[in-house]
């Protein structure tokens, strides 16, 4: 697609109609939200009820037919295949691979939510007028006790496990496949060539390429903005500093600057370094929780709840609420959370297809589907398992009190509820300080591989797959991140633009079963299995040198 991209002048390097395009279609939704906040958001969440409600159905289908199609492929005769050349090898270690997989993936969220989520499903007082957790419910765990905190954590798992990351498999196999065994465009619109030929080149292609550039702007932004209030409570924290609007600014501002450098730097230095790092860093926060806690129990919790999401994440996944309010609690947790993974999965699938060049399928599909998950459900349990430890020596006392914990989560005070279950770990109120700036300094690094990885993604779908973009358009695109992040955060507007973000997943959805159905007949025609033997598949000796950019 060299000559789709502009040779000269300002837009050198990418194509000009989609740069004018993406950054039009950017103001001009923060321009709509901004101006008029509340009708922004009644239409946005009007547009996202009615997806939840009407079609939480189509939602349950297409992320299980992917799960079912990832599965498939990591048994077929198909996992042989190389996602480049047959003599093409990793690009990167397996530690670097992971740490990237881990940080681009689920890394911020899991920080933020680990100790949140799991407390809300153990919660039975339906305070958001729907049960807590349904699938408790049903077995009859209703009560405040170790069987609901099982069922708490299955839950939690489901909606950070299988399903979520065949999301991203889907995208970032056929990305990777097309791209480097193909030699088609690193883009999204690349995996729907065995559908649509070479009119990927053209408007619909340019249309797919934009809705990916809308979920990751608006995800990465929307992310950033909100996750610094939980910075800001930390600062306080620790600090006493005022966590208000000002303080939230000055931190989107200095994470967006470090990140624009990590993605300037490329994947083979910034991102990869600090990925590594946050790794290294939440091994340090994750032995606090496990050793300062009750350790026995801890491991106990976690190989029992691990196994009851194993036996049960298949019926889950199948499952279509109808009580009124268990369909609203699948509609605002699970359909919600199908709809924010899958509008990250441009995103994130892209940056995976990025960092796996050179690997099998077979290779890629464990190292995706199952290390990110078991490190995440072994983070949930430390962090979630000692909150609800607290609660239930609480209730055991017979006193009616509660350890806190689960107060804050039923205000929705969702960034305290980190900070206070690291106060209760130990009477070692210094040990306790340290652990809670760690957790504030892993929240900013967290959020500065997810914002580099953004930026990363959105200029190589701008360049038309150019996996090494013009760094003056990584500078542009990550600075503006960060200020769509704090235009919003500034005007009241975050909270709209996420739930326009979620809505957008319909129509990626629809692309990603497309995706499914274009890869499967690639790869019954692909040579190594037999297929069509015209297809070139050139040598790629060069595959396994570090990044250039």
């Amino acid at each position: 697609m060299e000559h789709l991209k502009s040779t000269s002048g300002f837009w050198k390097g990418i194509h000009p109609g989609m740069g004018i395009a993406s950054k039009v279609m950017i103001v001009c939704f923060v321009v709509f939200t901004a101006l008029n906040v509340e009708l922004a958001g009644n239409l946005y969440s009007a547009v996202r009820g009615w997806m939840e409600t009407t079609l939480n159905w189509y939602y349950i289908t297409a992320v299980t037919i992917m799960l079912f199609a990832c599965f498939y492929l990591m048994f077929s005769r198909y996992g042989s295949i190389r996602l480049g050349a047959d003599d093409s090898r990793p690009e990167f270690r397996n530690f670097s691979w992971f740490a990237m997989l881990f940080s681009a993936g689920v890394g911020i969220g899991i920080l933020f939510f680990g100790i949140a989520e799991p407390m809300f499903y153990f919660d039975n007082t339906e305070v958001w007028g729907y049960p807590n957790n349904p699938f408790a419910d049903q077995i009859g765990a209703t009560a405040l006790d170790q069987q609901r905190a099982v069922a708490a954590m299955r839950v939690t798992f489901f909606h950070w496990g299988f399903h979520g990351w065949a999301i991203y498999v889907v995208v970032g196999l056929s990305l990777a496949y097309f791209g480097f065994r193909r030699k088609l465009p690193l883009t999204l619109r690349s995996a729907l060539h065995p559908i649509i030929g070479d009119k990927i080149y053209g408007p619909i292609g340019h249309a797919v390429d934009l809705l990916a550039v809308f979920g990751t702007v608006f995800g990465v932004a929307t992310s950033l903005g909100l996750g610094v209030s939980q910075m800001a409570a930390g600062l306080h924290h620790l600090f006493g500093i005022d966590p208000g609007i000002i303080t939230q600014v000055i931190l989107i501002a200095v994470i967006s600057i470090v990140a624009t450098f990590s993605a300037v730097s490329g994947v083979g230095n910034g991102i990869r370094i600090i990925s590594e790092w946050n790794i290294y860093l939440s091994i340090v926060l994750l032995a606090y929780f496990l050793f300062c806690g009750p350790f026995k129990w801890l491991m106990g919790f976690f190989v029992t709840s691990y196994g009851d999401y194993l036996w049960n994440f298949i019926p889950m996944g199948f499952q279509t609420l109808n009580e009124e309010g268990d369909r609203a609690w699948q509609g605002g947790w699970t359909i919600f959370y199908w709809g924010w993974w899958i509008s990250w999965a441009p995103f994130v699938g892209m940056f995976i297809a990025r960092i796996s060049r050179g690997r099998t399928i077979r290779e890629f599909m464990v190292g995706v589907m199952f290390v990110p998950t078991t490190i995440a459900f072994f983070w949930l349990s430390m962090f979630g398992g000692n909150a609800i430890y607290m609660e239930l020596q609480a209730a055991a006392a017979g006193t009616g009190e509660t350890a806190g914990i689960i107060d804050v989560v039923r205000d929705w005070n969702l960034p305290q509820a980190l900070y206070g279950t690291i106060d209760q770990l130990t009477d070692v109120s210094w040990l306790n300080w340290i652990m809670a700036a760690l957790a504030t300094f892993l929240l900013a690094t967290w959020f500065i591989t997810s914002s580099d990885s953004g930026t990363l993604v959105i200029t190589t779908m701008l360049s038309m797959g150019n996996d090494n973009p013009p760094q003056k358009f990584r500078i542009i695109w990550g600075l503006g991140e960060g200020f769509v992040a704090a235009s919003l955060l500034a005007v009241g507007g975050l909270a709209a633009l996420q739930t326009a973000s979620i809505a957008a997943a319909l129509p990626v959805s629809v692309i990603m079963l497309f995706m499914v159905w274009g890869l499967f007949k690639a790869l019954a025609e692909d040579p190594a299995v037999g297929g069509n033997a015209e297809i070139a598949l050139p040598s790629d000796s060069t595959a396994a040198a570090p990044a250039a950019g």
